[in-house]
């Protein structure tokens, strides 16, 4: 493992890993209650996100994503389904415009958005004036390995009862901390199989639920007579 020296000027990964997330924290609020204060229908958002969702692997994806607000905005009237639509779209438009044009990265982007999601309904739930907000209970900090884990899940089409290789990380009594495709970290209960699984093993484990995003939420081992790979520790 290559050791990197560290100074003033310079960040570790983990304050890196600290600075991305407050930037995504911040942006997702200010976009989040700037868009709820504006009455926006976070269902024209949920558009928004789907459509950079199938480019964001695309090299030029920011261009075209900021392209394609524009083109909302200019064709509201007819594509959409109320007259209010061409304001959802005008507010989306500037909120992502003055926020978003220097992130850069449309993985980032996606992040962030996703984040506004979940908080423009948090927020209107919360039935409080936009400036008397709390902050949820969830705080949306996310690090930049959460880009990587986007970048796996948008490569992959994981299915339920699909059969993965997962690399055994750690073990705490009976939770194991599972490692799949090199980027997806799991824990999950297995009290009846911890204790002959070894930290550095590769075993066979089987998706049990998939989140809303595609992204696996729970596995489970199938290896039964654990002839598993040893990998050699580093």
């Amino acid at each position: 493992m290559t050791m990197v020296e560290t100074s003033s000027e310079s960040l570790t990964d983990a304050e890196w890993d600290i600075a991305h997330a407050i930037c995504v924290q911040r942006s997702s609020e200010a976009i989040a209650q700037t868009l709820v204060k504006e009455n926006t229908d976070v269902n024209e958002l949920g558009k928004v996100v789907a459509y950079l969702r199938t480019i964001v692997d695309k090299p030029d994806a920011t261009s075209r994503f900021f392209k394609y607000l524009k083109t909302l905005v200019s064709n509201g009237k007819v594509i959409g389904h109320s007259g209010r639509t061409s304001d959802y779209y005008r507010s989306i438009e500037k909120a992502c415009s003055d926020s978003l044009k220097g992130v850069g990265n449309a993985y980032t982007i996606l992040q962030i958005l996703g984040w506004v999601s979940r908080l423009m309904r948090y927020y209107k739930d919360a039935g409080v004036p936009i400036g008397e907000i709390p902050t949820p209970t969830t705080s949306p900090v996310e690090s930049s390995r959460q880009a990587e884990i986007a970048k796996v899940v948008q490569s992959q089409d994981f299915q339920v009862e699909q059969i993965l290789e997962a690399k055994v990380i750690k073990i705490n009594g009976n939770k194991v901390t599972y490692e799949i495709l090199g980027t997806i970290k799991l824990t999950e209960k297995e009290p009846k199989k911890a204790s002959v699984l070894q930290e550095g093993q590769t075993v066979k484990v089987k998706i049990v639920s998939l989140k809303e995003d595609g992204s696996i939420k729970s596995v489970k081992t199938v290896s039964d007579d654990f002839s598993i790979k040893q990998i050699s520790q580093v």
